[in-house]
């Protein structure tokens, strides 16, 4: 077995604003994989060079970005400014989409949303048109340019309360959105107001789903009610439920035939067929906030709170094979491919 190395972060300092400065600003080498890594309460989007876990560069952020998605051309990555720690934490919280410009490792800018607050759950269809969701106002916006709009460019009800996270279709036409007090999922048109949304109730605490390859059955994680789900994406019939124990946080489809589940309860990571069967688990040190995959190898990036680090895990042995530290919080990431 590999054994795992973990590299640790030089320490950030802090600007006069309170934000962290550049622990590194040295550039990337040619052929070297970047994880792009957003850090909570690090307050920041930190680079990271893949293979020695090296801190590449440090772009500052308010406080508490959350969710991030990249463009298909790997040109620009949008972050969500949620503005508070946590789905339970009482505020206001923020109310932008800081655009990080991926080839200068920078903020580009930031387009304000409001009266819309809380920005969270974050997505990009297939023609780069961007997606952000406020929790506080219940509203899916839309972003038709988001590289050069300044504000939204179009806004469809989510119909929940609390609406934390959502799955997209490829093509932008369908989305389906979670509200964690009203305990539902939702599909909405976001090009499409007027259609009426279809609500389902899988359970307690519905929070991260995704859609299968064939985009036909759309999977659930019902964190109170310890449960996968999964539900028809055109009907939104519930298909099959599966009690899995736990806090299911995050669900991720990683093939036609399996899922991947993190457990921020047992500290594991879990495969599960798409029938919602038990394959294999993996214990993990820490609490295992948010996964990304390698587009080209099998390979994933495990965000872990608490121990403020990602783990690297070889997905077809089912085995960490590395890892490095990070700045506080790591959250969302993606792994930008040599050359991207």
């Amino acid at each position: 077995m590999t054994r795992r190395t973990v590299i640790t972060a030089a320490g950030a300092g802090a600007l006069a604003s309170g934000l962290p400065t550049t622990a590194s600003a040295l550039p990337g080498t040619a052929g070297t994989d970047v994880l792009v890594v957003v850090e909570k309460s690090g307050h920041a989007v930190g680079f990271y060079d893949a293979g020695s876990g090296r801190r590449m560069r440090t772009v500052p952020l308010p406080d508490h970005p959350h969710e991030m998605v990249v463009d298909s051309r790997k040109r620009f990555a949008y972050v969500g400014h949620y503005g508070v720690r946590m789905s339970s934490t009482v505020g206001e919280g923020g109310a932008a989409v800081f655009v990080i410009d991926l080839a200068g490792r920078s903020l580009a800018r930031t387009i304000d949303t409001r009266p819309f607050n809380r920005i969270h759950g974050m997505g990009i269809d297939e023609r780069d048109r961007l997606y952000a969701l406020s929790e506080e106002k219940a509203v899916l916006l839309g972003f038709d340019t988001p590289a050069t709009d300044e504000a939204p460019t179009r806004a469809v009800p989510a119909h929940g309360i609390k609406t934390h996270l959502f799955t997209l279709s490829r093509d932008g036409e369908r989305a389906y959105v979670t509200g964690l007090l009203s305990h539902t999922v939702s599909l909405v048109r976001p090009h499409d107001a007027s259609a009426p949304p279809l609500v389902v109730t899988p359970g307690q605490l519905p929070e991260s789903s995704c859609l299968s390859p064939d985009e036909k059955i759309l999977f659930v994680g019902v964190r109170k009610s310890s449960s996968l789900v999964a539900i028809d994406a055109r009907t939104m019939k519930v298909v099959r439920t599966r009690k899995v124990g736990g806090d299911p946080l995050r669900v991720y489809s990683v093939d036609d035939d399996r899922l991947l589940v993190t457990d921020i309860v047992s500290h594991t990571l879990t495969l599960y067929s798409t029938a919602l069967r038990r394959i294999r688990s993996l214990r993990l040190k820490g609490v295992p906030a948010a996964v990304s995959f390698h587009p080209d190898r099998s390979t994933a990036y495990v965000s872990q709170l608490g121990t403020n680090d990602i783990a690297v895990i070889d997905m077809d042995r089912f085995a960490v094979i590395g890892g490095f530290g990070t700045g506080l919080e790591p959250d969302s990431s993606v792994l930008l491919p040599a050359g991207a």
